[in-house]
């Protein structure tokens, strides 16, 4: 078959479409004819030498998929050839096919297309695991989003207004409109805006309940300011870097009775994807259906320009998912 490959690591100038060994079918997977992927982080990533695959898993890029089940391993009772399936993947995304277990795999709406249904698993999985599973996020609850308009920041907002929890987003004063349009109650330009002041202005003073973080390090200390009470920051990424450079003050962890969690998805068990799986699509099943909750999609590449969507993610320009066309 043929994949998106990279023979060293670099930048987005070192991938190409080259010949790559079909997945071997295997006991509850099915195999999956690819008709679109979608970018996230952890691809650029891996492209750069910085996040290698787990143990077991396809070395070729792509965390997504959608597409067509062609073949069924033993014991697969769920699927059948000819479904139309997306799913969540720990690598082997960015080719012409891909293995899933078909505990992984979920049913592509009736009117959606491949690309708005490969633009979906990732974002939304994660965003689900860090509000549901980790914060326990609750109605009423105040939540901040940094990162409002990534393809997890878009997919947060939404979930956390079906739960009925109030939203704060930080992003580029251009992509404001989005994150309001889809229910954030304010957005802050964290380029003009120092965001834990705004934050404790728009609260009255008492800050929220939940942060969701890929920044990591430099907002360390106004996640710290901008969190009440038991307050939760989830840390999902290290976009700016990993050690905080001003001493910590933890007397605020025991003062406000605060809570860090790190996370990340990629590498849990099976047995918790496919619980997280579960427990998302009983939430979200219903809400796709009647457009209360949609993937949200900036742009569409052609697998041949991987390298152009890429430098693109890079440059933070897109609102939403980068989506890759594969075409055999």
């Amino acid at each position: 078959m043929k994949a998106i490959l990279f023979d060293q690591p670099g930048g987005p100038e070192v991938l190409y479409i080259g010949e790559a060994t079909r997945p071997e079918l295997q006991a509850q997977h099915v195999l999956v004819k690819v008709a679109a992927t979608a970018l996230n982080r952890a691809d650029t990533l891996q492209r750069q030498g910085k996040y290698p695959a787990p143990p077991g898993e396809s070395p070729i890029l792509g965390l997504e998929m959608a597409g067509t089940v062609v073949a069924l391993g033993e014991g697969v009772s769920r699927w059948k050839a000819g479904d139309r399936v997306c799913g969540l993947l720990g690598g082997g995304g960015y080719a012409e096919y891909a293995l899933i277990h078909e505990g992984l795999a979920l049913p592509i709406p009736a009117d959606w297309t491949f690309e708005q249904a490969a633009a979906m698993p990732e974002v939304f999985l994660t965003a689900f695991q860090a509000l549901v599973f980790l914060a326990k996020l609750q109605a009423g609850e105040r939540l901040l989003i940094h990162a409002g308009a990534s393809g997890v920041g878009t997919a947060a907002i939404q979930i956390a207004r079906e739960m009925g929890a109030e939203v704060f987003v930080t992003a580029s004063a251009a992509k404001h409109q989005i994150c309001l349009d889809l229910g954030a109650k304010a957005a802050i330009d964290y380029k003009k805006q120092d965001f834990a002041e705004e934050i404790l202005r728009l609260t009255d003073g008492e800050g929220v309940d939940v942060i969701m973080d890929f920044i990591a390090a430099p907002y360390f200390h106004q996640n710290v300011k901008s969190l009440r009470t038991d307050g939760r920051l989830i840390l999902i990424a290290l976009m700016g870097g990993a050690k905080v450079e001003e001493a910590l003050n933890l007397s605020h962890f025991l003062r406000k009775r605060l809570s860090l969690i790190g996370t990340t998805l990629r590498a849990r068990s099976l047995a918790y994807k496919i619980q997280l799986n579960q427990e998302f699509w009983a939430f979200a099943a219903k809400k796709f259906k009647e457009n209360q909750l949609k993937p949200i999609i900036d742009s569409t590449f052609d697998w041949k320009d991987a390298s152009q969507a890429h430098a693109y993610m890079e440059s933070n320009r897109n609102q939403g998912k980068i989506v890759l066309q594969i075409r055999s």
